[in-house]
């Protein structure tokens, strides 16, 4: 199976608040994700999740310090690799699934035009098939119902809706990989599961690969094969989904599992049990 995503002891650090102070954000992290396969990444937040899939496209702000033994993407090193080969790697072949829509999206332009611009940037889409082509995409993701979708506006829109249209943006160039970072989290109960199964679909007709980030171990359980465990900023191990949470090697692993188990269950006013650290 060839590899598409290949982070070999990842750090990234910032600049502090003292004269050539330096602050570490992530040091050691590893990561890998294969052709088709569909990969979690867990911790809680401020552990790094995010942090590494920004630098792993780059997309750090300036003044950032990354350094890696080794950090691939669909076969170009990141840390060598000039901005236009990254650009054709960002929207291109990889294709990115924010927490929030809301922001992400532009409020003055329609849906059709902002679901089809990875398509005619990164595969030279005419606009007027880009237009014809976006019902189809709607569709694809599970708004297909309402003709009127694709010439609405962001705030037409309900949160569902608008994850559902960047995920349609995400896939529009036909990515090898979708990262998915949080996808869930700003999305009610209903709304949320209904994407993760949309996801889980699209995955298996498309062949991708897909690589979620997030603290909600039941939405992982349910989409990734391999689950990567962070904390504070490092990996702290890696293994397949049904061992990983059948018998945890990692006592944070086994205490995020735990935590996870009691907030299911929790009752009103009982209090929630913590990790240290």
């Amino acid at each position: 199976m060839a590899t598409l995503v290949a982070i070999e002891d990842l750090a990234v650090d910032f600049p502090g608040g003292a004269p050539g102070e330096r602050v570490a954000a992530v040091d050691g992290v590893f990561l890998s994700v294969g052709e088709t396969e569909s990969v979690g990444v867990v911790g809680e937040s401020g552990s790094g999740k995010s942090l590494t899939v920004l630098a792993m496209l780059a997309l750090l702000p300036e003044g950032s310090g990354v350094r890696a033994r080794r950090l691939e993407v669909a076969g170009v090193d990141v840390l060598e690799a000039p901005e236009s080969r990254l650009g054709s790697l960002r929207g291109g072949e990889v294709g990115l699934l924010f927490q929030e829509p809301g922001q992400a999206m532009d409020p003055v332009r329609p849906v059709w035009d902002q679901i089809t611009e990875a398509a005619r940037l990164h595969r030279g889409l005419g606009r007027a098939a880009a237009r014809r082509r976006a019902a189809a995409w709607l569709a694809e993701v599970g708004l297909g119902g309402d003709p009127r979708l694709a010439a609405a506006y962001p705030h037409q829109l309900s949160g569902g809706q608008r994850q559902r249209v960047m995920l349609a943006a995400a896939l529009s160039a036909g990515p090898r990989l979708l990262v998915a970072d949080e996808p869930s989290s700003a999305l009610d109960p209903l709304s949320g599961a209904a994407l993760m199964a949309q996801l889980e679909s699209l995955r298996e007709a498309r062949g991708l690969s897909l690589l979620v980030i997030s603290h909600d171990l039941g939405l992982v359980a349910r989409l990734a094969g391999t689950v990567t465990v962070m904390y504070a900023g490092e990996t702290v191990e890696t293994a397949p989904r049904g061992e990983l949470f059948s018998d945890p090697a990692h006592p944070y692993s086994a205490a995020l599992l735990e935590v996870s188990a009691a907030a299911a269950g929790a009752r009103p006013g009982r209090r929630l049990p913590s990790i240290p650290g």
